[in-house]
């Protein structure tokens, strides 16, 4: 005989359980909980009519009204917003600000319902609110001072939904109120301004952690010493981390040696200050770098401090300013008397023998400004001409050697053409007398007596250096030479080479009668009709 299964336990009834199980739970969740009530709604009414009720309970039991299905694209707290519009009014209302903070706060969460008729619709112990999305943690508010838990009333009285500055300071101030006096007075009263709950600038606020750390007697400074005037977080990273910032009061150098006091102080002592010279302008070589600061500047004076050696050295110059400011030139850092000169740098060059000559035999006594560049000034001892040529013995002379000794005659006043180029220099310059040797033609070659004196001292008129013979007369006019057999020049020019006359040889009387006869009656100008003293002139 077979055993009989009850019904529910057959696959079937499983299947048929689960299925109802299945629509009853998908119609609650569609129709917003309308199949079952945790509890009766609060029945205490608001001091105004919100979209036509005073209270929860005269909703009338209408679930979807405020718990909406997880397929519909609105959540509960959407529905609490359309009704409750009068709390987020106000952007900076606390309800606004507990929207814009945190996406995780929903409104149940602090005010619940289906507690019964009587019930509150506000959780006034707040165990679980969510502080710190507000923009203030509880973290540093776990206690009171004497031990004892915070509740919301210690900092907000009656109504937590605003809050009073001034209660910081006065619950700090019974902790510590010279502090909270100075503080306030330094900082402001708007205490949210700076701090947030968690001593993110308090307590736990660790100053190294920051670009500018705090370190030496930094470290000792009070807040407001370096931050006065912050009134906000924004304040307080404007702060400058400049030193001159804060020290410019104390700089005793006023500005001369720019504002980055950190190059040659630390903060662990202001008057500890190094100063890296090498980095300057001026590096410190040699002796320069024991010499003491004071030394170069005078009474702290830097900014400003001459950089030339001369500004310092004019006392040690045993030159006495001849060879200029720039000591440099010559003498070194590491020793003063290690003194070099390179004379091919100035303008008198030493080439030939001059380069091994001692500078004490140019500069007698030391004297170096002024030492005369010429030849003469040294050498005139040597000079066997006696000054008969001049001063200027590099005319003939070479630094290499006194002698030889060379003489472009080319480039003197009296140029050697001719036959003067082949003359020993002793027929012109008697007795090695070159001075004052005369360059006029008749000094040398006297006039010869068949000149008869009538062409004067200029013998180049018809004379060459080529050849004292022949002479070529340059007259205005190409009447012969010996013209009619005239044996001197003084048969047609009896009174000077100017003037002339053909009647020496011709007879006048019959030139005349002759020239009437060919109708011709000036015969004044013999020239003008015979030039080459031909008679078919």
């Amino acid at each position: 005989m077979k055993k009989k299964r009850l019904g529910c336990l057959t696959l079937a009834g499983l299947v048929a359980v689960f299925v109802t199980l299945l629509v009853v739970v998908g119609v609650s969740l569609a129709q917003g909980g309308v199949l079952y009530s945790p509890g009766a709604l609060s029945a205490r009414t608001g001091a105004q009519s919100l979209g036509g009720v005073r209270s929860h309970a005269e909703i009338g039991g209408k679930c979807r009204d405020c718990h909406t299905s997880p397929l519909d694209g609105q959540k509960m707290a959407d529905r609490c917003q359309a009704c409750h519009t009068d709390l987020l009014q106000d952007a900076r209302s606390f309800h606004s600000v507990m929207l814009a903070q945190s996406q995780v706060v929903t409104c149940y969460r602090c005010h619940p319902d289906h507690n019964g008729p009587n019930a509150p619709t506000t959780n006034a112990s707040l165990k679980d609110f969510p502080h710190n999305k507000i923009g203030f943690s509880l973290q540093s508010h776990q206690k009171k001072a004497d031990g004892s838990a915070f509740a919301c009333s210690d900092c907000h009285g009656a109504d937590f939904t605003h809050f009073d500055q001034q209660t910081c300071i006065t619950c700090h101030s019974k902790i510590d109120a010279t502090f909270i006096q100075a503080h306030v007075e330094a900082f402001g009263q708007d205490c949210r301004a700076c701090h947030d709950g968690v001593d993110s600038y308090g307590h736990a606020f660790d100053h190294n952690k920051l670009t500018f750390q705090l370190q030496g007697k930094h470290a000792s400074v009070s807040c407001a010493g370096c931050h006065q005037g912050a009134k906000n977080i924004a304040d307080l990273k404007a702060t400058p981390q400049n030193c001159s910032a804060c020290h410019a009061k104390d700089d005793a150098h006023n500005g001369r040696l720019g504002q980055d006091c950190g190059k040659c102080h630390v903060p662990d002592d202001w008057k500890q200050a190094t100063f890296d010279h090498n980095q300057a302008a001026f590096k410190l070589l040699g002796r320069h770098a024991t010499v003491d600061c004071a030394a170069c500047h005078a009474n702290n004076v830097f900014k400003g401090t001459p950089q030339d050696c001369h500004a310092c050295h004019a006392k040690d110059d045993h030159h006495t300013g001849q060879f200029g400011t720039d000591c440099g030139k010559c003498h070194v850092p590491d020793d003063w008397k290690q003194a070099t000169f390179d004379h091919n740098l100035s303008p008198f060059k030493l080439v030939g023998a001059h380069a091994t000559v001692d500078c004490a035999a140019c500069h007698v006594n030391n004297v170096f400004q002024g030492t005369p560049q010429d030849c003469h000034s040294c050498h005139s001892k040597d000079d066997h001409h006696n000054g008969q040529f001049g001063t200027d013995c590099g005319a003939c002379h070479t630094p290499d050697a006194w002698l030889p000794a060379t003489f472009d005659h080319s480039k003197s006043a009296f140029p050697l053409t001719g036959a003067h180029l082949t003359l020993q220099c002793t027929q012109c310059h008697v007795n090695n007398v070159f001075t004052g040797t005369p360059t006029t033609c008749v000094s040398c070659h006297a006039q010869p007596a068949y000149h008869l004196g009538l062409f004067g001292t200029g013998c180049a008129t018809c004379h060459t250096t080529g050849g004292w013979s022949p002479a070529l007369f340059k007259g205005p006019h190409a009447f012969p030479i010996r013209h009619g057999g005239a044996r001197t020049c003084r048969n047609c020019h009896p009174a000077n080479l100017m003037t002339w006359t053909c009647y020496s040889c011709h007879n006048q009387a019959e030139m005349i009668a002759k020239h009437r006869g060919e109708g011709i009656t000036n015969i004044s100008n013999c020239i003008g009709c015979h030039p080459s003293g031909q008679g078919g002139d």
